[in-house]
């Protein structure tokens, strides 16, 4: 007998063994349509069919897409898919997060918030309540000297349980509680309802179950690289192995769809930024044309693109950019004199975590007693630093800097602070019960394309910002205020910040770079900006439902938001 996940909403985080034995015992993947796949099925139907009938939805993340790539693709012919929901919707550039890296964005691709909020701060981190290095995943040699298998179980199980703050509903939460039939593909962000047994049906997965026993935590359907899969299909993904990811997730789709299996899927289409990474930003024309033969062959499950595009909504995002790297720069010795901590832990001498993450980097004091003295020293020594544009950190009253580095086009510092939601006076930012004095000369308010409030004073050159009708936008350092601001006050960040200058990455803690290739990270907007794509929404002409924001403002922040208002659903209610 075949028996769907079983839901476990008040499970989260990681099961204990004895959980995932039993988990193990009582999940199976079905190897049929059960006559529970038809009543959801019919049920899902009769609400599209009603008079609040919404259309069900395919999530595609094209990993690193660049928009000048994409339209090459789409020039050229490459993508005919995409082409075709540029022309039935619209298209979008989307601003990242910052650091602009994987983990960060693609949680706040699937929570619809930033760092701040998210708490998943880079893609390697100093975790001060366990006095280690976080890593999921820079690099195969990062990964080898910091813990291969700490670092599978970061990825697999800490980042969705431990480490991505409970009380922040992801899309896979919010649908599932408000009665969507889920489905997901390899993604970093898993987290939804259902537990599902690690697979043991064939010899890597066995060998991957006598390390990882723990049920997973996920939507209703879910197939996470060989590792997870609630259905028996032909698909393989050779254990989630780069240049296979697009085509198992195109594979799983297509069968969901063609099924009738799931009224929400989250395409994952990994193998762009791969190789991105590889061969530089310009090589996209060729993995953008894979990524859309793998939406392709959704689009064919589901009867054809004529039919898709009168039948389903469908949302395209990627979680940032792509730029070139034309040269190495390793901050790392300008911290050295401070005693960076290794892979082991800290040492006797060592006062400070070092993070790399490609084109951005965080710094960690170790004692918090020693803050106030140490921070003006590592201040001092990122604005030295090779490779450094900008170096960004929070004073002891809460006020936020952006400061010039050793390669920066302009000299100087922007202050900054975040003000209170209808209120003129800034925020507590530094828990101290009041708020920060302001200063009587230099300051001014200003409002960002986002709709946030701000005092600000110094040199907006730093950014290349400029202030018009009382709004602050940089071209050239998109949303610079607001992702800084996120990046500062999250709780797993850094002390001190580092952005790289143009073309420029740092090597991780395997010494890894992508010289000759493409990278993102930093602040910039050559690497912190993306695409979303949107059409066949419940509302396509204002998908977002805030009037308050710049028609051209748009973030990774938004794609959570305008699916859960296609479906009607709202967050979910998750324990703080």
């Amino acid at each position: 007998m075949t028996v769907a996940p079983d839901r476990a909403d008040a499970d989260r985080g990681t099961p204990d063994r004895d959980d995932a034995d039993r988990a193990a015992a009582r999940v199976r993947a079905p190897s049929r349509v059960t006559d529970a796949d038809r009543t959801a099925a019919q049920a899902a139907a009769a609400r599209r069919a009603g008079p609040d009938g919404r259309r069900r939805l395919v999530f595609a993340v094209v990993d690193g897409c660049s928009p000048p790539q994409l339209r090459r693709a789409i020039d050229e012919g490459r993508a005919p898919m995409l082409a075709r929901a540029v022309e039935e919707g619209r298209l979008h550039e989307s601003v990242a997060a910052f650091p602009s890296v994987t983990p960060v964005c693609a949680t706040a691709l699937a929570t619809g918030v930033r760092q701040d909020r998210h708490r998943i701060p880079s893609i390697n981190w100093w975790d001060r309540s366990r006095g280690r290095y976080v890593e999921y995943g820079s690099s195969f040699s990062a990964s080898r000297r910091l813990g291969i298998a700490r670092q599978l179980a970061d990825v697999t199980y800490h980042l969705n349980g431990r480490h991505l703050a409970p009380e922040v509903p992801t899309v896979f939460e919010s649908l599932d509680d408000a009665g969507v039939r889920t489905a997901g593909t390899t993604f970093l962000i898993t987290r939804g309802r259902y537990r599902h047994a690690i697979a043991r049906d064939r010899t890597m997965t066995k060998l991957a179950a006598s390390v990882f026993r723990a049920p997973i935590m996920g939507p209703r359907e879910l197939f996470f690289a060989d590792l997870v899969a609630t259905r028996d299909t032909p698909c393989r993904s050779r254990f989630g192995h780069p240049g296979m990811r697009d085509q198992h997730a195109g594979c799983v789709s297509a069968h969901l769809v063609e099924h009738d299996l799931a009224d929400f899927i989250l395409l994952s289409l990994p193998d762009n930024d791969t190789h991105s990474h590889k061969h530089g930003p310009e090589a996209q024309i060729d993995s953008i044309a894979l990524a859309d033969e793998e939406l392709r062959r959704v689009i064919d499950a589901a009867g054809g693109p004529d039919r898709f595009f009168a039948e389903w909504a469908l949302v395209v995002a990627s979680d940032h950019g792509h730029t070139l790297v034309e040269r190495a720069a390793d901050p790392r010795p300008a911290f050295e004199p401070f005693g960076i901590t290794g892979p082991k832990g800290p040492g006797k001498k060592d006062r400070i975590a070092y993070s790399p993450a490609s084109r951005a980097a965080m710094v960690y004091v170790l004692d918090p007693l020693e803050r106030p003295s140490l921070l003006p020293q590592l201040v001092d020594a990122g604005r030295e630093a090779e490779g450094v544009e900008l170096v960004i950190w929070r004073e002891d009253d809460g006020t936020a800097v952006i400061a010039s580095g050793s390669e920066s086009a302009a000299i100087g510092e922007l202050r900054f602070r975040k003000v209170g939601e209808g209120d003129s006076r800034p925020v507590d930012v530094a828990g101290t019960g009041r708020a920060p004095q302001t200063e009587p000369d230099g300051w001014r308010t200003v409002r960002d394309q986002r709709g946030g409030t701000w005092q600000v004073a110094g040199d907006l050159d730093v950014v290349g910002a400029t202030v018009q009708d009382g709004v602050l936008s940089s071209a050239s350092h998109p949303d610079p205020l607001g992702r800084c601001w996120s990046a500062l006050t999250c709780v797993n960040s850094g002390d001190l910040l580092l952005s790289a200058s143009a073309g420029v990455e740092f090597p991780d803690w395997g010494g890894v770079h992508h010289l000759g290739g493409g990278s993102h990270g930093s602040l910039r907007a050559d690497d912190a900006v993306g695409i979303l794509i949107h059409t066949g929404l419940h509302d396509q002409d204002d998908p977002r439902g805030r009037p308050e924001l710049d028609p051209g403002a748009w973030s990774i922040e938004d794609a959570t938001p305008l699916i859960l208002r296609h479906f009607g659903a709202t967050p979910a209610q998750t324990p703080a």
